[in-house]
């Protein structure tokens, strides 16, 4: 296990994300059910894509038997491909690694309940086993849009007409948004009426043009970046993007100006550690809420931001929902912080090390691989200063 002894420096350059991790999901599946040759993998595909390469091709592969599905820890491959896995080739075997199998997966299992759908979960390894059927599904909106997306993505192929329902309000609508527009850019009619889909069955999908967008949830960190006085000039980003995340580029002069200040992350939970860095240096206090969910991520996320940030010096309190922040003018640093395997903590660790007073240690630096393989050299290229160390773990 790698770890990194990030000394304070200046970051400055220019960056161009990589392609949006969440459109390059949907733009895959979509080409793949299109019966499209999928663009060959990049230095710049994460694990999580990579699992969704491989599930694809374990979907597409006519062999007797359930498939199996290798999903690492990618909650939006597992996710998506359920059902697509019963749609297509009557279940199938999904191996997680990590977290993932600890991550909520209840609406689905209440869906098999309702459909007479044979499953099992043991440790790492979940079985499903019978052909999804049309009809009416009944998804809670706040648990995680990945359900909605995976059922909106199967249903087309289904024999008849199907309806999707929603029992509570949906959270992170914009996912869902980036769904709907794959889908429609792939011939896919859907009907949307308030908190309910109507999706058409015996429906096929279409080629797409390929290419997903530059990331603005990795983008964030960048701009969290010079929030702290750096210098990063972002390229190839559209402002005009239908990725949720692109809002922190509005929340940037919210948090600029002093004072105190309420964020809702139902929509963009993702943006919680970037922003939270963002408000530890801030002129007053920043409320952040609307982001229990973000207890089964990776890690638990609410929790781990609050560990790495109070390590560092900033003040930061954990709520139920979210975290409440007082600003201060500098971090301390000089510390060993533990990502908890998080690709998205070890990010902000590394950007708030470069305004510490003192150097930070970050642990297990190479989850950044999940999401933003080049990360690190992408950091040393605009400055950043880092010592390596190797344990046998």
């Amino acid at each position: 296990m790698r770890s990194y002894t990030v000394m304070p420096c200046h970051l400055a350059g220019e960056v161009t994300p990589p392609p949006s991790k969440s459109q390059l999901h949907r733009l895959l599946i979509a080409a793949a059910l299109a019966g499209q040759e999928l663009p060959p993998p990049t230095l710049e595909d994460g694990e999580d894509i990579a699992a969704t390469r491989r599930c694809l091709a374990a979907l597409l592969d006519k062999g007797g038997g359930l498939p199996t599905f290798d999903c690492g820890e990618s909650g939006s491959t597992l996710r998506f491909l359920i059902p697509l896995a019963l749609a297509l080739r009557g279940g199938g075997v999904f191996i997680g690694h990590g977290r993932l199998m600890e991550r909520p997966l209840g609406p689905y299992f209440e869906l098999f309940r309702q459909k007479h759908i044979a499953w099992s979960l043991k440790e790492n390894v979940l079985t499903v086993d019978g052909w999804l059927s049309p009809g009416r599904f009944v998804l809670p909106g706040h648990v995680s849009s990945q359900f909605i997306t995976g059922l909106l993505f199967a249903l087309p192929l289904l024999g008849g007409e199907s309806c999707i329902s929603l029992s509570t309000p949906l959270e992170s609508r914009p996912y869902v948004d980036l769904t709907l527009d794959v889908l429609m850019h792939s011939g896919i009619k859907i009907d949307i009426n308030e908190n309910t889909f109507t999706v058409y069955g015996n429906q096929t999908y279409q080629e797409l043009p390929n290419g997903a967008e530059a990331d603005w949830s990795q983008a964030a960190f960048w701009v969290a970046a010079n929030f702290l006085n750096q210098q990063v000039s972002l390229r190839g980003l559209d402002p005009n993007s239908a990725q949720g995340d692109s809002i922190i580029a509005r929340w940037y002069w919210q948090m600029a100006r002093p004072g105190p200040l309420e964020l809702d992350l139902r929509q963009t939970p993702d943006l919680l550690p970037p922003v939270a860095l963002m408000a530890a240096v801030r002129a007053g206090q920043t409320r952040l809420y609307g982001a229990a969910r973000l207890r089964d991520k990776e890690s638990d996320r609410l929790a781990a931001v609050t560990q790495v940030l109070s390590a560092i010096g900033a003040q930061v309190e954990e709520q139920p929902d979210g975290l409440l922040l007082t600003g201060r003018p500098c971090l301390k640093g000089g510390v060993t912080v533990d990502p908890a395997g998080d690709h998205r903590i070890a990010m902000m660790a590394a950007v708030a090390a470069s305004v510490c007073a003192e150097p930070v240690t970050i642990l297990n630096v190479d989850c950044v691989k999940k999401s933003y393989p080049a990360f690190w050299e992408v950091y040393q290229g605009l400055g950043g200063k880092l010592d390596v160390s190797v344990s046998g773990k």
